[in-house]
């Protein structure tokens, strides 16, 4: 295995496994469009140190951070932990599907594939813990999310409105706004999400 920009993380490997891989894409974007740190942080609203940590792979960019990143570059988040589409077929083993959040008991989020950016759908596989939470304060204008529950009851939160969504249902919902997703339950909660964004302008 080499050491520059296609590392394989192993199948659930925490979040600072996959750093040391999205730090080393995340560089070479930048490069590639020709963009400088101070602009980079500019239009991803990330400052310039924060930035310097993520490259240097001593943060660990949360999963809104990525998604700012990422469409400040025009790339997608699966661009960034390389599941993004090939040519005609991409198989992504089990060893290569990176795991982007880790909840405070021990679920998880893994984002499992996605298309190229800018414009992008992704295919997430989350388990979270009874007790667990994950806010998101929104994707780009919109966004469109698509979940099925394979088991547990998701407690969704869209604005002000919360849903709860039990084992065996679907739903769709606009995150291009603040939103959460938490496990109220005394059971795991296992669900699969698809986002839809499309590059803004």
């Amino acid at each position: 295995m080499t050491k520059k920009v296609n590392l394989v993380t192993s199948a659930g490997a925490d979040v600072s496994t996959v750093n040391e891989a999205v730090s080393q894409r995340i560089k070479l974007y930048r490069k590639q469009k020709k963009l400088s740190l101070d602009e980079l942080s500019r239009r991803a609203n990330i400052s310039k140190g924060m930035l310097v940590e993520i490259e240097g792979c001593k943060a660990n960019p949360s999963i809104a951070l990525l998604c700012r990143l990422a469409a400040a570059m025009g790339v997608s988040v699966a661009d960034f932990v390389d599941v993004s589409i090939k040519p005609d077929v991409h198989i992504i083993t089990e060893a290569e599907i990176p795991e982007l959040w880790n909840g405070d008991k021990g679920g998880s989020a893994r984002l499992l594939a996605g298309s190229d950016g800018p414009d992008m759908t992704e295919l997430w596989l989350w388990e979270m813990l009874p007790g667990e939470k994950f806010h998101s304060p929104g994707h780009p204008s919109g966004t469109l999310e698509l979940l099925y529950v394979q088991s547990g009851t998701l407690t969704l939160g869209v604005k002000e409105t919360v849903y709860k969504v039990n084992g065996g249902c679907s739903a769709t919902a606009r995150t291009d706004v603040p939103h959460f997703y938490e496990n109220q339950e005394q059971h795991p909660l296992n669900f699969i999400m698809t986002v839809n964004e499309k590059a803004s302008g």
